[in-house]
């Protein structure tokens, strides 16, 4: 697990590898070299256990394959030149993916793109349990994706049943990527802030029948409304016909003129009046 480590201040280890090296110097224009060699060897030993950790940053340490601690401070610090020190990012970095190929739940090829917010939250994770910890969030952003897309139908053209589609999810579904993707990236120490679609379409295979299956469904849906309408207008009329006495209707006469009142009001051009100087008979 993370443990957090306090290195030692740099500036001090600094002004001592200074006085070292100019105590070498002083010793070499003495011809004492074996203090002047000490020296030397002193100060290359100290100089590469400086390290800078910049705000929102860290720094894993390991020496000789064990793990020693993580230095989280901001600073110029100096500790053990023999560690290995491995500096990772903790600041909030975005994943923005190009638009990938899934089938949804009822096996329509759809194309889904994600954003992503994340950050490294324990470091000992992130560079232990996986070998690149961005590529693993990479690799299993889309794999999330791909598990998200076989809950749910695109739409409910198909599903009528379907409660909840990718399209009209909204936070539902964005909600279960981001906890898809937490469970996922756990093992690698990774904390997910923010996760949802900003992509959404169908394959381009099939996006052509799709489109006209919709406006077929749209333009059935307006002349429901349409017939709805007319029918309503038609029985009004018949109504106030009678209710008022202003003519007589037998069943055929009426029969024409549901037939007429209906192209009128259903047509989708503007209706040819035509006088009828004769009988209907």
């Amino acid at each position: 697990m993370e443990k957090s480590f306090k290195p030692m201040s740099g500036y001090l280890y600094l002004f001592l590898a200074l006085v070292i090296l100019a105590l070498s110097v002083f010793s070499f224009t003495r011809l004492m070299l074996v203090p002047g060699i000490i020296g030397i060897v002193l100060f290359i030993l100290i100089m590469p256990g400086f390290l800078i950790v910049a705000p929102n940053e860290s720094a894993v340490l390991v020496l000789f394959g064990a793990y020693k601690g993580t230095v989280k401070a901001n600073g110029f610090w100096w500790a053990n030149p023999f560690f290995t020190k491995e500096k990772i990012s903790l600041r909030a970095r975005n994943i923005d993916s190009d638009p990938i190929k899934v089938n949804d739940k009822i096996g329509n090829p759809v194309m889904i793109g994600v954003v992503v917010v994340w950050k490294v939250e324990n470091t000992y994770k992130a560079a232990f349990e996986v070998d690149n910890y961005e590529q693993f969030v990479d690799i299993q952003s889309e794999a999330a994706i791909r598990k998200l897309a076989g809950y749910y139908p695109y739409d409910n053209f198909e599903d009528e049943d379907a409660e909840i589609t990718l399209r009209g999810g909204g936070e539902e579904v964005n909600d279960l990527l981001e906890q898809e993707l937490m469970e996922r990236l756990s093992i690698a120490g990774i904390k997910i802030h923010e996760a949802r679609i900003n992509y959404l379409a169908y394959a381009s295979e099939i996006a052509g029948a799709m489109l006209r299956r919709q406006q077929a469904t749209a333009i059935v849906a307006a002349r429901t409304k349409v017939v709805e309408g007319a029918v309503g207008m038609v029985k009004l009329a018949l109504d106030e016909l009678k209710e008022k006495d202003i003519i007589e209707l037998d069943d055929e006469r009426k029969a024409s003129m549901v037939s007429n009142l209906m192209v009128v009001l259903c047509s989708d051009e503007a209706a040819q009046p035509v006088l009828n100087a004769g009988s209907l008979y």
